[in-house]
C-alpha cells in the first residue's frame, strides 16, 4: 500500500511539473503561472528588503540621470513591461548615467538601465528586449535561487544558535549584505540567462513589442563583444553573448509566439528621448581636432518625423 502510495505521488508531482512547463510555454498563461519555483532561503519580502539595501548601495555608487523627462519614460515602459510578465513585486527603475550598455537587475524588483545601452538600442522594441530580460531574472527569482544554491554548502557547519535565532532565511539575508553582494547576485549561471531570454520575448511580446527587438539587441551587443571584448569585459561578464544564444531566442520566439499582424517598434517619444541623451555627446564632437567650430545643417521645424506622435508598426518577418 505504501509502495502504492508512494508511486501515485511521484506520478502526480510529474503531471503537475508537465502542466506547469506547458503554462510557462504559453504567452497567454503569462501573471497566472508560478515561474520562480526553486528551493529558497527568501521569502518575497525579505527579497525585496534586500534588493531596496544593495539598491541604495548602487545609488550611492553610482551617477543616476536626474532628467525628469528620461526617467518618467524609463519608468513607464519598465512598468509597461512589468504589468506583461509573471513578477510578484512591485517594480522600481532607474538610470545610471554610464556608457556602458548594460542593464541589470536586483532582488525584488529593483532595475538600473545604463545611458550606454539606451543609446546603443535605436528602437523602442530593442529596449524592450533587454529590460524584459531582467524584469523576467527578477519574475524567475533568479538571484535568491542561486544565492540560496551557494549557501546550502555550507549550512551543515552553520551553528544551531543561529538556526534557532533567525532560521536559515534570516542567515542567508545577513550572508548576502556581507563584501561583494552585489556582484555576486548579479553572476547569474547560463541556465538563468537563457530563462530570462525565453520569458523576456514573452514579456516583451505580450506588451505589444516586436519579440525580434530582443534578437536585434542581441546582435549589436555580440558585434560589440567581440570589436571591444577589453572594453565591455565587465558587461559581458555577467550578460556572456553568443551566437548559440541568439539562434536560440530566434527559435524559440518562432515556435512559442503566435505571429500578430503589427507589433510596436518604436515611437517618436523613445526618438526624442534618445537624442536627449545623445545630444551632448554630439555637441562634444561638434568642434575640429584644432579647436575650430565646424558649422552643422540644421533639420527643418515642419519635419514630419518630428510632427508624427504614431509609433511605428512592422510585421514580424515569419520565415523559418
Amino acid at each position: 500500500m505504501r509502495l502504492f502510495s508512494a508511486i501515485l505521488t511521484v506520478a502526480l508531482m510529474a503531471m503537475c511539473a508537465q502542466a506547469a512547463d506547458k503554462k510557462k510555454d504559453d504567452p497567454n498563461q503569462i501573471g497566472s503561472r508560478d515561474v520562480g519555483k526553486c528551493v529558497n532561503f527568501y521569502s518575497l519580502e525579505k527579497e525585496i528588503a534586500l534588493g531596496k539595501q544593495l539598491a541604495e548601495e548602487v545609488a550611492r555608487q553610482s551617477k543616476l540621470n536626474q532628467d525628469p523627462t528620461i526617467t518618467e519614460y524609463i519608468n513607464r515602459l519598465g512598468q509597461n513591461l512589468a504589468r506583461n510578465s509573471d513578477a510578484k513585486v512591485p517594480f522600481t527603475f532607474q538610470v545610471v548615467e554610464d556608457d556602458l550598455p548594460n542593464a541589470f537587475a536586483l532582488p525584488g524588483g529593483f532595475i538600473f538601465v545604463h545611458t550606454g545601452l539606451i543609446k546603443l538600442a535605436s528602437e523602442e522594441d530593442e529596449l524592450a528586449g533587454a529590460m524584459a530580460h531582467e524584469i523576467a531574472h527578477v519574475a524567475a527569482r533568479h538571484m535568491t535561487c542561486q544565492a540560496t544554491k551557494g549557501q546550502i554548502v555550507g549550512i551543515a557547519s552553520i551553528p544551531a544558535s543561529i538556526l534557532l535565532g533567525g532560521g536559515l532565511g534570516g542567515y542567508a539575508a545577513r550572508q548576502a549584505m556581507g563584501v561583494g553582494a552585489q556582484t555576486a547576485f548579479l553572476k547569474l549561471s547560463r541556465g538563468a540567462e537563457s530563462e530570462a531570454d525565453y520569458l523576456g520575448t514573452q514579456y516583451m511580446y505580450a506588451a505589444g513589442y516586436d519579440p525580434t527587438g530582443a534578437i536585434s539587441i542581441f546582435e549589436k551587443l555580440e558585434s560589440l563583444q567581440k570589436s571591444r571584448p577589453g572594453a565591455l569585459g565587465r558587461v559581458f561578464s555577467t550578460h556572456p553573448m553568443d551566437a548559440d544564444r541568439i539562434d536560440k531566442t530566434q527559435q524559440e520566439i518562432q515556435k512559442i509566439l503566435p505571429a500578430k499582424p503589427e507589433y510596436v517598434v518604436t515611437t517618436s517619444e523613445y526618438g526624442a528621448i534618445r537624442d536627449r541623451l545623445i545630444a551632448p555627446d554630439t555637441r562634444k564632437k561638434g568642434n575640429t581636432q584644432d579647436g575650430r567650430p565646424r558649422l552643422k545643417i540644421g533639420t527643418r521645424p515642419d519635419s514630419q518625423d518630428e510632427k508624427d506622435e504614431r509609433p511605428t508598426i512592422k510585421r514580424r518577418d515569419l520565415e523559418q
